[in-house]
């Protein structure tokens, strides 16, 4: 049996929709595929057992319903740390290879996903390279691009593991990089034997968030056009500048939700007019009744917080880039995009798998 581990160099890399798009494709391959995380941060409940609740999601998509004790062995509570940290935690590895024993069973390939970074579980000796190297399988490193690629760690982890690691993937590439990975980067990392398996391109549906999520999400509520709640915010827009300058940007950056002052009709009703998926009116302050009006009749949702316009923009950051992978439509274009962009016959010659 086979056994890949999918790691990154940091968290929220896309680690899961890899994973699913992964073992969607294998499974259309006709292989068999297990799927395990043997580190959990999000603890829930799953028949009457403690497991993993991205885990739960995973698995689910792939089809697949082994126990969750086996899929998680290790599930990070706040009383797990406390024993952890104060050293009355053992066996830890131990239990995972026990997991990895009981999930790879009679499977073709095994998929084992990380959680943080490679380095994340030091503390209690669960980090990626102490898995990796107790289980003996070969490891996908994911970099997903956040200003630039860390291409020092990929080169770094290529030393440590040596030849566990199967390649990287290059995730969440916007068009103007990809000239510079081609040219430069690429063949620098190849260079120092850093094989590069895929490059995922941007694609701004992956970090959409439906605008009822979005109001959960800032702690705001949703004070007109209710019933279009669906609607899909893909990036934002600030609105403090002056009109004419607004109406610039703004024509160049379509779906984008406008944050702006309450009191700032003038660019409210532009957004509004310019049909925005929604507005977020910050200070806590109510829009006048003209653009509440105008706002039901075209049918635009306004969203209204308390914090001032920069605090929310930051938030708005977080949120557009830590989002989770819920959606179908969502998952389908993932699946797609790891489908079309991954160098499968590589990996399944690495692998073993014929």
């Amino acid at each position: 049996m086979a056994g890949l581990y999918i790691g990154s160099t940091t968290g929220y890399s896309g680690k899961n929709m890899i994973v699913m798009g992964m073992g969607l494709r294998l499974q259309k391959d006709g292989f068999t595929v297990g799927y395990m995380k043997p580190v959990g941060a999000m603890p829930m409940e799953v028949d009457g057992k403690l497991g993993d609740e991205d885990a739960a999601f995973v698995q689910d998509v792939l089809g697949l319903s082994e126990d969750p004790a086996m899929v998680t062995p290790v599930v990070v509570t706040q009383d797990f740390k406390v024993k952890a940290f104060t050293g009355k935690m053992e066996g830890l590895l131990d239990s995972i290879v026990e997991g990895y024993e009981a999930v790879s069973k009679d499977k073709d390939v095994t998929l084992v996903a990380g959680s943080g970074s490679m380095y994340s579980g030091k503390y209690c000796d669960t980090d990626a390279i102490s898995v990796v190297r107790r289980l003996g399988i070969k490891t996908v490193i994911i970099d997903r691009f956040q200003k630039e690629l860390k291409y020092d760690y990929l080169m770094a982890m290529k030393e440590t593991l040596g030849d566990l690691m199967a390649g990287v993937i290059l995730n969440d590439v916007p068009p103007n990089f990809m000239d510079e990975i081609t040219q430069l980067l690429g063949p620098a990392l190849e260079a120092k034997g850093v094989k590069i398996l895929g490059v995922i391109p941007r694609d701004p549906l992956m970090g959409a968030i439906k605008v009822g999520d979005l109001a959960d999400r800032l702690g705001g509520k949703i004070i007109s056009a209710h019933n279009k709640s669906e609607r899909v915010v893909e990036s934002f827009l600030i609105g403090t500048m002056q009109v004419e300058n607004f109406m610039t940007h703004f024509r160049k950056k379509k779906n984008s939700a406008i944050i702006v002052g309450g009191d700032r009709s003038d660019v409210q009703l532009v957004a509004l007019e310019g049909d925005c998926p929604c507005l977020i009116l910050t200070g806590n302050l109510y829009p006048n009744d003209i653009i509440l009006t105008r706002s039901e009749v075209l049918e635009t949702p306004i969203i209204m917080v308390r914090e001032d316009t920069f605090t929310v923009a930051k938030k708005m950051d977080d949120i557009l880039s830590r989002h989770k992978l819920r959606d179908a439509i969502k998952i389908k274009q993932g699946a797609e995009l790891v489908s079309n962009n991954i160098d499968f016959e590589f990996l399944k010659k690495e692998l073993g798998l014929k």
